[in-house]
């Protein structure tokens, strides 16, 4: 979903996410404000309602928050990145799922090679995988058990292809129990992945993911379906995880995404956001170009032309660049959008404030 913020001065933001009424709840508390107050909007989108909002809502917030801090950059007449003080790296370095384009039918070593070769920094797969030449999955049937070990084959074969000086990595995408799991990243040690995503269920994380750090030596990442940093902040702060999987719009924004930084920056937490669309992939670039710890994109697009962005992402040999075009630097051709909702008048305002002007619950 493409939204759009106008503004009485002739500047129009653009961002990504949500769903027509999570978007059209949210639109109504910014009709109205100066598009200037982010963080004052953000906290008004979050409280102005009885109920604080679910992972649903916060991506209608996420995307709405991308297109004012595209205002503000256009209206500086800046991009994104250097309003928030300019980036501390050349380049985002970059990883895609399973192989190039038209790498069917190659054996995972010679795909794991290609990817290598493109310039990405690591060749990453879903635990689905087994070796190749391998049992497949038959009508959807996951024996976690038996897989544990064609997964462990399928990474001796990945660690061939990357070479001694390449980087994998392994997404068990929730689909392990927590004793499988355990056996997974055991099993898969002497291959040194760079990473193991969700190796248990999300509902899991906090109790399972602790246990796991102490009992493998394999770097662990999570939370592709995370909101805002309450639904990970314990993990970060006792150091259960390496990487955080946390994106754009998901965590509710830039605004929100640049205070996950900091608790990150913290504890020495590296950022590895999970794939999301083509505009909030060009977000990301100018927020996560400017974090000092260490940083992934799992990005699939390549060069592939994005149609209705004719100018979006700086992608070329496996990295994704920041630019200097002002805002989020995304130019999007509405002619081959369609319409699906308006919002021209506010919304009921349900809040207090306090003393000094800030907002409180009512």
């Amino acid at each position: 979903m493409i939204v759009t913020v106008e503004t009485d001065a002739g500047l129009t933001g653009i961002g990504e996410g949500g769903i027509k009424d999570t978007l059209e709840q949210c639109a109504g508390s910014i009709i109205g404000q100066n598009p200037f107050h982010i963080e004052r909007l953000w906290q008004k989108m979050y409280i102005e309602w009885f109920y604080p909002p679910g992972r649903e809502k916060i991506h209608a917030m996420g995307a709405i928050d991308l297109a004012l801090w595209d205002i503000k950059g256009k209206a500086l007449g800046l991009p994104v990145h250097q309003v928030l003080g300019g980036a501390v790296r050349n380049y985002c370095e970059c990883y895609p799922t399973s192989g190039l384009p038209g790498a069917a039918g190659m054996s995972l070593k010679d795909r794991a090679a290609q990817v290598m070769d493109a310039g990405y920094r690591c060749f990453r797969v879903d635990a689905s995988i087994g070796p190749t030449g391998g049992p497949e999955i038959v009508n959807d049937v996951f024996n976690t058990h038996q897989r544990v070990r064609e997964v462990a084959a399928a990474c001796k074969e990945i660690r061939q292809g990357v070479g001694a000086n390449g980087d994998w990595c392994l997404d068990l995408h929730q689909k392990f129990d927590y004793p499988d799991a355990l056996r997974c990243c055991k099993l898969i040690e002497e291959y040194e992945p760079y990473f193991v995503e969700d190796p248990v269920r999300d509902e899991h994380f906090h109790q399972d993911i602790p246990k796991l750090r102490q009992l493998t030596t394999v770097p662990l990442t999570a939370g592709e379906e995370w909101g805002q940093r309450w639904d990970f902040n314990t993990l970060v702060e006792n150091h259960d995880i390496d990487y955080i999987r946390a994106t754009l719009p998901n965590v509710g924004g830039i605004t929100e995404m640049l205070k996950v930084l900091a608790l990150c920056e913290t504890h020495s937490v590296g950022i590895i956001p999970h794939f999301t669309g083509p505009l909030a992939t060009a977000a990301l670039v100018n927020v996560l170009s400017t974090y000092s710890q260490p940083v992934l994109f799992e990005y699939n697009y390549g060069d592939r032309r994005i149609p209705h962005l004719p100018q979006c992402i700086d992608f070329k040999n496996g990295k994704v660049y920041p630019n200097d075009r002002p805002g989020l630097g995304v130019t999007a051709d509405m002619a081959q959008l369609r319409m699906v909702g308006e919002v021209t008048t506010a919304g009921a305002s349900r809040l207090y404030y306090r003393p000094d002007g800030s907002l409180t619950h009512w």
